[in-house]
């Protein structure tokens, strides 16, 4: 038994040392595309379309009001912000309107459901409204936990300056909004974790995807492929539309810009619920891939090889075994969440990535436990290919499932 835990051990830090190789090719080629971008934009500063961005809220958030203002600071010629959440009353609607008030310069409209919406994904529906009432033919969308800089509208505007450009989205920085150790954690695995996987898949494969947070299409794409009702029904909206882009045979670009990503998160419970529905949202949507995530983790491979060869009476092997995988995640830490996407705390990429790795493990994991995922206090069942479906109170799984869409 010690000698198999041994050999699992090794072959996931081999594993994992191979992923965190790609992500080290894929860095430097990244940084001077990004050192090209931002001459291009300092060449060509006239390239700046008319934009529509789409702020779906819902309900009062900790520091909306701070981070809504930034996107009323732009220094853009022309662009709109349209808002939308469930009800004319929303806690997150009368912040929007209260920002609204003290930037008049910006035009700004103010949209609700006016009910529960018809789609499993209530995002969708507010997409489809704010889509109506858009009036330019460049779609920003930006979710409320996103803070950014007043250059940001003219670096989402940039990859659409080439003609076959569908898409593009940003990476992003984690950003403990209250502070706290949870959040700090789950913070420094979104500079690192998401910043290292995007980079990888992107050197392998090309950009299929969008991120969430900050992604942008032409609406003439989202026209072709039959509006953001395609996403109505799945959980991780941002990855179909993005890959239905790259279906279409559209480029999809991912930006040299880095917005911060606020984690809300701040106490163990809901730090744990998001990261394990987000873990298993990806199980459904690509689950080939998410299957092979589970050999990119590197800490708990370092920890069995140490339990694994003081068992066998060699502790010294244990700890070199260890210290490959402290390496391991402290070259991947400092490459991709120090220099690509800026992560100020030395703190959280020395001392708790290595930890967040670990727990990450422990995610992927809890993925493959059920399929059923707590989002805005409703509970919701995933199914094949990352589609969802809300259950409802008194139903089984029995029941859900013979009624999955």
């Amino acid at each position: 038994m010690p000698y198999a835990l041994l050999a699992l051990a090794v072959f996931g830090l081999v594993t994992s040392t191979v992923f965190a190789a790609l992500v080290l090719v894929a860095v430097p080629g990244y940084l001077r595309e990004r050192e090209l971008a931002l001459s291009e934009l300092a060449a060509r500063p006239g390239f700046t379309p008319p934009l529509s961005l789409l702020k779906p809220v819902h309900g009062a958030e900790p520091g909306l009001e701070k981070r809504l203002a930034t996107f009323f600071e732009q220094e853009y010629p022309q662009y709109e912000i349209l808002f939308c959440a469930r009800t004319a009353d929303d806690a997150g609607l009368k912040t929007a309107r209260r920002v609204a008030e003290r930037f008049p310069q910006v035009p700004a409209k103010f949209l609700f459901l006016g009910g529960e919406p018809r789609y499993s994904n209530a995002k969708v529906a507010s997409l489809e409204l704010m889509e109506r009432e858009a009036a330019h033919g460049i779609l920003v969308i930006s979710d409320s936990d996103v803070q950014v800089t007043p250059q940001y509208l003219r670096a989402v505007a940039a990859p659409f300056a080439d003609p076959r450009v569908g898409a593009m989205c940003c990476l992003y920085r984690g950003v403990a909004a209250e502070g706290g150790i949870w959040a700090r954690l789950e913070a420094v695995g979104m500079s690192v974790e998401m910043t290292a996987g995007v980079l990888a898949a992107r050197l392998m494969e090309g950009m299929q995807f969008v991120l969430g947070p900050t992604m942008a299409f032409r609406r003439e794409t989202i026209g072709r492929m039959g509006g953001f009702r395609v996403t109505a029904d799945y959980c991780s909206d941002d990855f179909v539309l993005g890959n239905q882009t790259f279906k279409l045979g559209e480029r999809v670009v991912l930006s040299h810009y880095v917005i911060d990503h606020m984690v809300l998160n701040s106490n163990f419970a809901a730090s744990m619920r998001h990261q394990t529905r987000w873990m298993k949202s990806t199980r459904f949507s690509r689950p080939k891939g998410h299957l092979g995530v589970g050999l990119t983790f590197s800490m708990p491979f370092g920890v069995l090889g140490c339990v694994a060869a003081a068992w066998l009476g060699h502790p010294g092997w244990g700890l070199a075994l260890l210290a490959w995988a402290l390496l391991n995640r402290w070259a991947l830490a400092t490459c991709a969440g120090r220099r690509v996407v800026g992560d100020p705390s030395w703190f959280g990429v020395l001392a708790l990535y290595p930890l967040r790795d670990l727990m990450g493990f422990g995610f992927w994991a809890a993925s493959y436990l059920n399929r059923r995922i707590l989002w805005r206090n409703q509970v919701y069942e995933l199914f094949s290919g990352g589609k969802m479906r809300a259950v409802r109170y008194g139903e089984t799984r029995d029941t859900v499932s013979r009624q999955a869409p």
